[in-house]
């Protein structure tokens, strides 16, 4: 057999073993994902009224969490995806917040309210712009680009998710390590070096201090912290 054909076929075996790695890794993920929500939705039984409310959404965030970890990591390729888990955790710390929200009243709970929906809208705008999916303007455009010019496009793209996880990695890594910020109840994304910063802490000081360990990774542009003190 030509010695050329027989690394074609070698190539393309590593590469299906590699997807059928990272799919039993993502799956496997995403599971881990549900038994952890449903075990945690169980133990908020034990509250009760908005207090169990907010445990229940504080277990959906978790879970919208874990799963748009094992996409960055699994599927990082897929930037569709990668959208939409983003949107999801979004949402879901969204439910959280106004849950929140409820246990003030009047102008209080009003201002409580709309500065939740604000953090909901600005996270998913930054995962619409991760997003390269054109619309049909764009595609119509683009069909008159060389094969070569979206060859290098695709390239870019692909290598910018790669940075983007080894940020997040990075950023994750040096919060769990450092003993005055709980790295657990910090959600980190990254967005073509920009690190977004969500959750929940209980100081001021210590959401200060997950921004200023982002800012010293390399590779970080800009960090952006939604993080909100728990009260």
């Amino acid at each position: 057999m030509n010695k050329f054909l027989i690394l074609a076929l070698a190539g393309a075996l590593t590469n299906a073993y590699a997807a059928d790695t990272n799919k039993a890794a993502y799956d496997a993920a995403k599971d881990k994902a549900a038994a952890d929500y449903k075990a945690a939705k169980a133990q908020c039984k034990s509250l009760k009224g908005n207090a169990e409310d907010i445990c229940t959404e504080e277990a959906k965030v978790a879970r919208a969490r874990m799963e748009a970890d094992a996409v960055a990591q699994h599927k990082a390729g897929d930037v569709s995806d990668l959208r939409k888990a983003r949107e999801d955790v979004a949402k879901a710390e969204y439910e959280l917040a106004k849950e929140k929200c409820d246990d003030q009243s009047g102008n209080a709970k009003k201002a409580c309210t709309l500065d939740a929906k604000a953090a909901k809208d600005s996270a998913i705008a930054e995962a619409k712009r991760a997003d390269p999916t054109p619309t049909m303007a764009e595609r119509t455009a683009a069909a008159t680009t060389t094969t070569a010019d979206s060859a290098r496009h695709t390239t870019a793209v692909a290598g910018d998710a790669m940075s983007d996880t080894v940020i997040t990695t990075k950023v994750k890594a040096d919060l769990a390590a450092d003993p005055g910020v709980k790295g657990m109840d910090v959600h980190v994304e990254t967005v073509k070096g920009v690190v977004m910063l969500s959750g929940f802490v209980p100081s001021r000081v210590e959401a200060d201090k997950a921004v200023q360990l982002a800012r010293g990774v390399k590779g970080v542009t800009e960090v952006k912290s939604s993080i909100q003190v728990k009260k």
